[in-house]
């Protein structure tokens, strides 16, 4: 299956980069473009694509705001893109419903990895820098914000699960490291995403860390 990406950035050089790049990989096609984050938003109800790769600052609506909106009305997941590994951006980002982020530097095959990882529901990528950036994250509650969601109702296995994938372990990864079957780990991980009402596996790992199974 081709994965459908969007691509919003205020850089006209940046966007025709990415293009260029996403359009040339087996499996990804671009199926258009936003220069702000009200196009963005725009763009995403019309043309539906699995993922958006989005600039954190834009003129106008940011990529934050842009998140909020496309996550608030749609499954579409959205990949952030930022210049600096702690942005502080990119933390609100993360709660408006973001899949995950990638510095603009990143390597092109690792760009092309991270939206095939996104578009498959993997979710958040977890380099060292990505691991940092949850540990920030996590020291920075937001002013105003209830109080984290507790883990009642959670089983004793599914804790084991939710500890893994805030580590940032795959799903494969996981399978292998508590001898389970990838279908059960998979099954695991959808149990979690409906008792703790979160979006996707980026907010798993945020649960994670709010609760203090990671430490």
């Amino acid at each position: 299956m081709t994965v459908r990406v969007l691509v919003a950035d205020d850089q006209a050089l940046l966007r025709g980069s990415f293009r260029a790049l996403l359009d040339t990989a087996p499996g990804l096609t671009v199926v258009g473009e936003a220069a702000d984050g009200a196009e963005a938003v725009r763009a995403a109800r019309e043309l539906r694509p699995d993922v958006v790769l989005m600039d954190v600052r834009m003129p106008g609506t940011d990529g934050i705001e842009a998140t909020r909106r496309i996550r608030g009305e749609s499954e579409v997941r959205v990949l952030i893109l930022t210049m600096f590994d702690l942005d502080a951006y990119v933390f609100a980002a993360l709660r408006a419903g973001a899949s995950g982020f990638l510095l603009k530097d990143v390597p092109p095959a690792d760009l092309l990895a991270a939206v095939h990882v996104v578009a498959s529901g993997e979710g958040l990528l977890a380099p060292t820098v990505t691991r940092r950036l949850i540990e920030e994250f996590a020291r920075r509650p937001e002013p105003g914000r209830a109080p984290a969601r507790r883990l009642d109702g959670v089983t004793g296995r599914e804790r084991e699960v939710l500890t893994l994938v805030g580590r940032g372990l795959s799903n494969g990864e996981i399978a292998e490291h508590l001898h389970l079957s990838l279908a059960t780990v998979k099954t695991y991980v959808g149990r979690l995403l409906a008792k703790l009402q979160a979006r996707d596996r980026a907010q798993l790992v945020i649960v994670a860390y709010e609760t203090g199974l990671v430490p």
